[in-house]
């Protein structure tokens, strides 16, 4: 179910991007509320989970997943928070292609034998609806064939269930998948602030995207 669940929250995103054709503002706030509801489950859930089951150096391995997604935000240009440029002669995006994909399948991993299973599951999949129909949104409008954008889709769907099933039968996985996890708070920390805390043009207040981060927490809370 699990898996079935991860490959479907790519496919809805897909759906909305051709039956519902959302705007740049609507798809903004399904993103602030994405965010919100990541950044609450990370710390409602996961970091408590992770300090109380090691010790104190487990901090650093939650740095090493914020530089981590530092680093997939160089050659995917951000597009795990929103951020993909559409451009109308652009070649297959290989490095958005690989870093996505990564990033995908690390964050599965975390998904087997954790303790706050279902929560980690709804905090993933409402990140990858918006993600999907950024995706989505990216294909139609730049001139790259239907197929590769059809494999690329399909692949990247895959790559958190094959994540989940990496972090339940590889020993190396399952024996630090305290640490693992730690990395991928990081990364979810990374995203999920860049995603609340920027900025809107000329610093104004976003009353949409203030109630969209305020929806997104209590809905965490209530979890």
């Amino acid at each position: 179910m699990t898996y079935i669940v991860l490959i479907l929250s790519v496919l809805v995103g897909v759906v909305i991007v051709f039956g519902l054709k959302p705007s740049t503002k609507t798809v903004q706030l399904l993103l602030a509320f994405s965010g919100a509801y990541l950044l609450s489950i990370t710390i409602l859930h996961l970091l408590p989970e992770v300090y109380h089951t090691h010790n104190e150096s487990i901090g650093l391995f939650i740095l090493i997943g914020l530089l981590l997604q530092l680093i997939l935000d160089f050659f995917s240009k951000g597009a795990e928070h929103g951020h993909i440029h559409v451009q109308q002669d652009v070649v297959f995006p290989w490095a958005l292609f690989i870093s996505l994909c990564l990033h995908s399948f690390m964050e599965g991993i975390p998904l087997a034998n954790n303790h706050h299973h279902d929560h980690l599951l709804w905090a993933i999949v409402i990140h990858k609806v918006p993600i999907a129909i950024i995706l989505g949104t990216f294909f139609v409008k730049s001139n790259i064939s239907k197929q590769n954008s059809i494999l690329f889709l399909v692949l990247f769907s895959l790559m958190s269930p094959l994540g989940s099933l990496a972090g339940e039968n590889i020993p190396l996985l399952v024996t630090y998948k305290t640490q693992i996890s730690a990395i991928i708070i990081g990364v979810f920390l990374h995203i999920s602030t860049i995603i609340l805390f920027e900025t809107s043009k000329d610093h104004k207040f976003n009353l949409l995207k203030f109630i969209a981060i305020l929806v997104g927490m209590i809905v965490a809370i209530l979890a």
